[in-house]
């Protein structure tokens, strides 16, 4: 997954904030493909100690992660498109 700033997106980089929610969406996520119902995700959000948001900001970052396509929606789920973080150690099949 690539960061949340991409100098070739002309749109500006999102929010320091609905990052954060970002990452307690993908702490959060279970399964596989790590997923949480929409519900969950907005839930988790708004009770997250650190970020403190009301309703309809927790909301508002749900909405805009699916806009940018970090979060996709299959049904009442939403998945998690891939981690933000990359090892920089990590091996790859042309590496083997």
């Amino acid at each position: 997954m690539a960061p949340f700033s991409d100098p070739t997106d002309p749109r500006p980089p999102l929010p320091n904030w609905v990052q954060q929610a970002y990452l307690v969406l993908e702490k959060a996520a279970s399964g596989s493909p790590p997923q949480l119902e929409y519900a969950e995700a907005v839930e988790r959000v708004e009770r997250d100690g650190t970020l403190e948001l009301e309703r309809s900001d927790a909301e508002h970052a749900v909405e805009r992660l699916l806009e940018r396509g970090y979060l996709y929606k299959v049904d009442e789920s939403l998945r998690i498109t891939g981690s933000l973080e990359t090892p920089s150690d990590a091996v790859t099949d042309e590496d083997s």
